[in-house]
C-alpha cells in the first residue's frame, strides 16, 4: 500500500466547521463508492482548529489521474466537492484551483 498525506483549511467560522464535520458523519454513499472504486483502501481526515489533515492509503491500481477523471464524470462527486468547497479554503501557498495539497514526508521512524 502507498500512503499519501494532504492538508487543507476550513473557513475560520465555528458554524461552518461544525457543519463540515456533520457532513462527514454520514458521507454520501456515492462518495464512499467512488473512493473504493479508485482503489483507495483507507481514508482518514483529522482537524486541528481550521486545518485539515488527510491520510489516504491506496492499492496498486490507484492513480491520481484516473481518480480525477472519474470524479469529473461523476455528478455526485462533482456535487459533493462543490458543497464541501463552501466550507473549505485553499492553503495560503496553494496554486489557483488547488484544494488538498500533497504533503512531503520529512521524518519516518
Amino acid at each position: 500500500m502507498t500512503r499519501y498525506c494532504f492538508a487543507l483549511d476550513l473557513k475560520e467560522d465555528p458554524n461552518l466547521i461544525a457543519a463540515y464535520e456533520e457532513y462527514h458523519l454520514s458521507v454520501w454513499p456515492e462518495i464512499i463508492q467512488s473512493i473504493k472504486e479508485a482503489d483507495i483502501k483507507s481514508l482518514e481526515i483529522y482537524r486541528v482548529s481550521n486545518r485539515l489533515f488527510m491520510i489516504m492509503e491506496t492499492g496498486p491500481d490507484f492513480s491520481f489521474e484516473k481518480k480525477a477523471q472519474a470524479d469529473a464524470h461523476n455528478p455526485m462527486v462533482v456535487q459533493w466537492e462543490k458543497l464541501m468547497w463552501e466550507y473549505q479554503q485553499a492553503l495560503p501557498n496553494a496554486k489557483p484551483g488547488e484544494k488538498w495539497m500533497l504533503m512531503d514526508k520529512i521524518f519516518n521512524f
